[in-house]
């Protein structure tokens, strides 16, 4: 409706809106204010229908490159990467809300968030409709934790505990309570603000590790050598690089001695200490240096081993970038870790800010990462338990993993565990899943119709023009099998339940 000025200027202003793409994968509805003198022809009013998102023709993915900080376009899709990658997907609007920042703010944003750390939405529960109980229903710490993830306004938070959850990999199958899992969980979550030395420390008298790892039956009469190799080759040192020999794990698992703990029938494994009567209090000879060592002295040796950085730094980036670093950008993390006295988080951001980060070739989501991204971009809460088992079907069930070397990330993807995949978009969509046979589905809608409904379902991600090629193609042939009248609504019902099934499975949102 047209708003008349005052007399004096003889003009009457309209609003125009028109469809503008930005390029990203999104068509936003822009408003302009014009004002035209009286008698002369408005503007158009209608911007007529929403138009399809121009689909991605992504670059080519770039080499490694020197040491820096990305200086190229920070948009919604270099956000979105960040998003997936430092957390588990964008919330509807987050990603551009992120852009507006710029690449640096918007990575500070995330690792040293502001405020205190909530939950937002229901509380998860079990298929039943009944609150999970972690602590002691199987699998209910897998829903526990995935729920922390799909709410938390603090998610690169989570996202590091699940990186150190694979780093100091750690099972139920050898502890003999869920909540020491948990408790582990908080100790790795909070690991990330403090230095590695730090970190190791609480892992090596961390409860479920004491048990996993056999660290609560090492003793001076009975040495157990389970956590010093895995400390070593596994957690500091990296194994075939000439960093220890075997007489260096049989040293310093004399010297790790002394852990003990009580067990129940009820509570478990409890009561934790360190009880010098079981500890070695000999001399031991640790890579070549001779001393009464303790098991704080095991983890310093170990963190301050020449080679100790380098692994550090190579472990750390394969957590963010698939393709390896180039030697200076390697060498320039490895003097930003000791410079800052090993603390994590510095090596963290310049790894986020980094140009390979932006540049580089695709990474595919681990089955838990895809799970909450994918429930986060449709605003579904946990309420199901079905999400343990298709993470285990897709290769990843929290707390448990294979073994103490963590997940194969070179096996997300294979013939096993794709189907779990495709379930848990089937799985996801339930509520937004639309009945065929109840009338209730429109009667017309345009192929452009059904895939920008689809799209904005999840949030308008960004297709590639092969994909959404074969999105509309598909899309296209179903109108032809309408025979008859009453067929019309049914099947514009299952080609828009196909549209949202295809989109979710694809690469597109598969990959980060």
């Amino acid at each position: 409706m047209a708003v008349k000025a005052g007399k004096k200027k003889k003009q009457v202003t309209y609003r125009r809106q028109r469809w503008v793409d930005t390029g990203e994968g999104v068509v936003r509805l822009r408003t302009k204010v014009i004002r035209r003198r009286r008698g002369e022809k408005p503007p158009r009013k209608d911007p007529g229908p929403r138009p399809l998102p121009r689909p991605q023709q992504p670059k080519r993915p770039a080499g490694p490159q020197p040491f820096g900080t990305y200086k190229g376009k920070f948009g919604r899709l270099e956000a979105t990467r960040l998003l997936n990658r430092a957390g588990f997907g964008p919330l509807p609007g987050q990603a551009e809300k992120l852009a507006k920042m710029g690449m640096k703010k918007a990575v500070l944003s995330l690792t040293r968030p502001r405020g205190e750390a909530r939950l937002t939405g229901p509380e998860p529960v079990d298929g039943d409709g009944i609150p999970i109980a972690p602590f002691d229903s199987w699998g209910h710490d897998h829903l526990w934790w995935l729920d922390r993830m799909v709410r938390s306004n603090q998610p690169f938070r989570e996202r590091m505990a699940l990186v150190f959850h694979d780093w100091f990999a750690t099972s139920n199958t050898g502890v003999s309570q869920q909540r020491q899992m948990i408790d582990q969980y908080w100790t790795l979550r909070s690991g990330v603000n403090g230095t590695f030395d730090d970190l190791t420390l609480k892992i090596t008298r961390d409860p479920a590790m004491l048990q996993w790892l056999s660290g609560g039956d090492n003793t001076k009469w009975s040495p157990n050598e389970n956590y010093a190799r895995e400390l070593m080759e596994l957690f500091t040192l990296g194994a075939d690089r000439g960093a220890y020999t075997e007489q260096d794990i049989r040293e310093a698992a004399r010297a790790l001695t002394g852990w003990r703990y009580d067990w129940d029938d009820d509570l478990g494994a409890h009561n934790f200490r360190f009880d010098p009567e079981y500890h070695d209090d000999d001399p031991k000879t640790i890579f070549g240096q001779k001393g009464n060592w303790g098991w704080r002295d095991v983890c310093r040796l170990c963190v301050t081993h020449r080679l100790h950085a380098s692994y550090f730094v190579d472990k750390l980036w394969s957590y963010f970038v698939p393709a390896a670093p180039s030697k200076d950008t390697r060498q320039a993390l490895i003097r930003l870790y000791l410079e800052n006295d090993r603390k994590i988080l510095p090596v963290v951001e310049a790894i986020l800010q980094h140009p390979d980060f932006y540049r580089g070739p695709p990474m595919i989501k681990p089955p838990v990462v895809f799970n909450a991204s994918l429930l986060r971009a449709l605003g579904e809460p946990i309420r199901s338990d079905a999400w343990v088992w298709l993470g285990d079907g897709a290769g990843q069930q929290l707390f448990l993993p294979p073994n103490v070397a963590g997940w194969d990330d070179e096996r997300w993807l294979d013939t096993s565990t794709v189907r779990a995949r495709w379930l848990m978009v089937t799985y996801a969509l339930e509520t937004h899943h639309h009945e065929a046979w109840d009338d209730s589905y429109r009667e017309k809608e345009s192929t452009r119709e059904a895939v920008n409904r689809a799209l904005a379902t999840y949030g308008w991600p960004a297709l590639r023009a092969d994909h959404q090629g074969e999105l509309i193609a598909m899309a296209d042939r179903i109108p032809a099998y309408v025979q008859d009248e009453w067929q019309a609504r049914p099947y514009l019902a299952m080609r828009q339940n196909a549209l949202l099934q295809l989109i979710a499975s694809s690469p597109d949102l598969q990959l980060s």
